[in-house]
C-alpha cells in the first residue's frame, strides 16, 4: 500500500480478475483529475446491495478524482446446470404405476411432461454470499493498486516540479543579480534624458525623481516572495496526505509575484525572466492539476 506522505497523481487504472467455482469476477477501477471526489459505480444487478460498501472503502482511501469502479460477473456454466432430482421423479413414477393399476386407460405422460414436473429438474443455486465476499477482497486490492499506480505516477509528478522549481529559483538569482545594474542603469537614463532636454532640475528635486524610478524599478519584495513560495512548495510536496488543493493556490500566488514583476520591468533582461518564470509556473500548474 501506497505510504501517505508520496505525491499521488489523480490519474490511474487498476483491473483484476479472479476466477472461482461459481463464475469469474473482474474490478475495474479508473480516476482521472476532479476537483473533488466524484465516485460512479456500475454493478450488476445481482450484486447491486454492494454499492454502499465498495463507496466506503473508495471513500475512505481516495480524497480527489472521478473514479469509475466497474464490477463485471460471469457464472460458471456447471453452476447454472440443471440436475434431475432422482428422488423427485422416482416419487412421480411411483405415483403414475398407482395410478396405471387404479385407471388402466389413463394415458401416460411423455418423458418432456415428466421433466417439466416441479422438482423434477433443479438449477443449482449460486452462493451470492460467497460472490459477494469474493468482490469485496478483489476490490480492496483493485483498490490498493490503484493508490500505488496514483502514487507512482504522483512521484513522476513530483520530479517534474522539482525540476521546475530550481529553475524558477535561478530566474530569481538572475533577477537579484542584475537588480543593481538595472538601478544604475536607470539612474544613468534619467540624467541623460534631463541633459538631452536640457532641464535643470533643483537637486532635491532630482533626488526625488531617482528615487522614485528606484522604487518603481525595485522588485526585493517579489523576488523574497517568489523564493518563499517556492520553499512552500517544496515543503508541501513532503507534507503528509492530499496537497494538491494547496499547490493550487500557491502556484496563484507565484503567478501573481511573476506578474508584478512584470508589470516593475523596466529592462529586457527582467522582461525575459518575468515571461520565463510565468511559463515555469504554468508548466507546474498544469501538472498540479493532475495532484491529489
Amino acid at each position: 500500500m501506497a505510504t501517505t506522505h508520496r505525491v499521488h497523481s489523480m490519474t490511474a487504472f487498476a483491473r483484476l480478475e479472479e476466477a472461482a467455482p461459481f463464475g469469474t469476477l473482474q474490478i475495474e477501477i479508473r480516476s482521472v483529475n476532479q476537483r473533488y471526489l466524484e465516485p460512479h459505480f456500475r454493478l450488476p444487478d445481482s450484486l447491486r446491495d454492494l454499492e454502499p460498501v465498495l463507496r466506503e472503502a473508495l471513500r475512505s482511501r481516495l480524497a480527489r478524482g472521478k473514479v469509475e469502479c466497474s464490477v463485471r460477473f460471469e457464472s460458471a456454466e456447471t453452476a447454472q446446470a440443471p440436475t434431475l432430482n432422482g428422488q423427485r421423479l422416482k416419487e412421480i413414477a411411483d405415483a403414475l404405476a398407482a395410478i396405471q393399476q387404479q385407471v388402466p386407460s389413463a394415458v401416460a405422460p411423455t418423458t418432456l411432461a415428466l421433466l417439466n414436473q416441479p422438482g423434477v429438474m433443479e438449477t443449482q443455486h449460486l452462493d451470492q454470499d460467497a460472490i459477494k465476499a469474493t468482490a469485496k477482497v478483489l476490490f480492496t486490492q483493485a483498490l490498493d493498486e490503484l493508490i500505488d499506480a496514483r502514487a507512482r505516477e504522483g512521484e513522476k509528478l513530483a520530479e517534474m516540479i522539482t525540476t521546475r522549481l530550481t529553475a524558477v529559483s535561478e530566474q530569481v538569482a538572475t533577477v537579484k543579480r542584475l537588480l543593481p545594474h538595472i538601478l544604475e542603469r536607470q539612474r544613468a537614463q534619467l540624467l541623460e534624458r534631463l541633459e538631452i532636454a536640457k532641464t535643470e532640475l533643483d537637486p532635491q528635486r532630482l533626488e526625488a525623481e531617482l528615487v522614485l524610478v528606484a522604487q518603481k524599478a525595485d522588485v526585493d519584495e517579489e523576488l523574497d516572495r517568489l523564493s518563499a513560495h517556492v520553499e512552500e512548495v517544496g515543503r508541501q510536496l513532503t507534507e503528509k496526505g492530499p496537497k494538491g488543493r494547496r499547490l493550487d493556490f500557491l502556484m496563484q500566488e507565484l503567478n501573481r509575484e511573476a506578474n508584478t514583476l512584470s508589470s516593475k520591468s523596466v529592462v529586457a533582461e527582467t522582461t525575459r525572466c518575468a515571461v520565463e518564470l510565468k511559463v515555469l509556473i504554468e508548466q507546474m500548474r498544469e501538472q498540479i492539476q493532475n495532484i491529489e
